[in-house]
């Protein structure tokens, strides 16, 4: 058998390499098809998210997605929830555990000692755990103005305060809506809860800032954080209308109100709360990019 020249070798071995060039090439195509490369995230947010949201994964399973994500913290997570998520690196970002739910809260004396009673429960161990943030409600009006709302929820709050200072915790107030999502709720505009803020008088009582809730009950966003940022101890985010992605298929700019948020010098977490319509966690580490300005 004759063998074959240098120059067929040669041109065989190149027709060869040309074959496995467009081979790679193609494949290649088809891997940045299939997968979507992310780019590594700036560090200017600390990036959070509530299960509630995600409820059908298992935690463990959502922690490790999380983790892989870049984000940091979970939000609203029961005190044997707590050392689930330290497993992965991740904090508790916004803890639960104590009080009696959204409708029941500081703005009626009747619940106060049941309240008090709770939360100094709680306080130590959070402290334990390293935690620094406890979430609280204002309750429903039941009929009652404002300005008694904000004389009742001082008061209570106030007799906590200097447990939560021993402690290293900070009560925050969610702000939410009461036309669409929870109705009769009294804290659901951002000057009630600032004046609340003045009047409890202790910078271990905070408010977290529901993007959704507050868009829903009066906009202007932005203009809001930068004025009163300093009351605001955690963020949330939501698709409006609808409570879902936060993708163009919604009115609000989230990467402009991120930047805001950034240049306040916040240095607290950012949560993504929407109920996601599509697969949950592609929706969730597109909102995190979304978010990471």
């Amino acid at each position: 058998m004759k063998s074959p020249s240098r120059r067929s070798a040669l041109k065989t071995l190149a027709g060869t390499a040309l074959t496995f060039s467009v081979l790679d090439s193609f494949a290649t195509q088809m891997d940045a098809t299939e997968k979507t490369v992310y780019p590594p995230l700036k560090g200017r947010i600390n990036h959070s998210v509530c299960k509630w949201c995600y409820n059908k994964i298992p935690l463990e399973d959502f922690a490790k997605a999380a983790k892989d994500m870049g984000i940091t913290g979970i939000d609203l997570l029961d005190p044997n929830q707590w050392d689930v998520v330290k497993k992965y690196g991740l904090t508790c970002s916004m803890a639960q555990g104590a009080g009696k739910g959204i409708n029941d809260g500081f703005n009626d004396p009747k619940f106060h000692d049941e309240l008090i009673a709770s939360y100094e429960a709680i306080f130590p161990k959070l402290k334990n755990a390293g935690l620094t943030q406890v979430i609280c409600f204002s309750g429903n009006r039941r009929g009652m103005d404002d300005e008694k709302g904000l004389e009742n929820c001082a008061v209570g709050l106030k007799k906590l305060m200097s447990s939560a200072e021993k402690h290293g915790v900070t009560m925050v107030m969610e702000l939410l809506n009461s036309r669409v999502d929870h109705k009769d709720y009294m804290c659901d505009k951002s000057a009630w809860g600032v004046e609340l803020c003045k009047r409890v008088g202790s910078e271990r009582f905070k408010l977290l800032y529901d993007i959704y809730h507050m868009q829903i009950m009066e906009g202007d966003i932005i203009r809001t954080i930068r004025r009163d940022h300093q009351y605001f101890a955690h963020y949330h985010t939501g698709g409006n209308p609808g409570r879902n992605e936060i993708d163009n298929g919604q009115e609000l700019y989230y990467p402009a109100i991120m930047q805001a948020i950034v240049d306040t010098g916040f240095k607290g977490f950012v949560a993504q709360e929407f109920i996601p319509k599509r697969d949950p966690l592609t929706s969730l580490r597109e909102s995190i990019q979304i978010c990471d300005v």
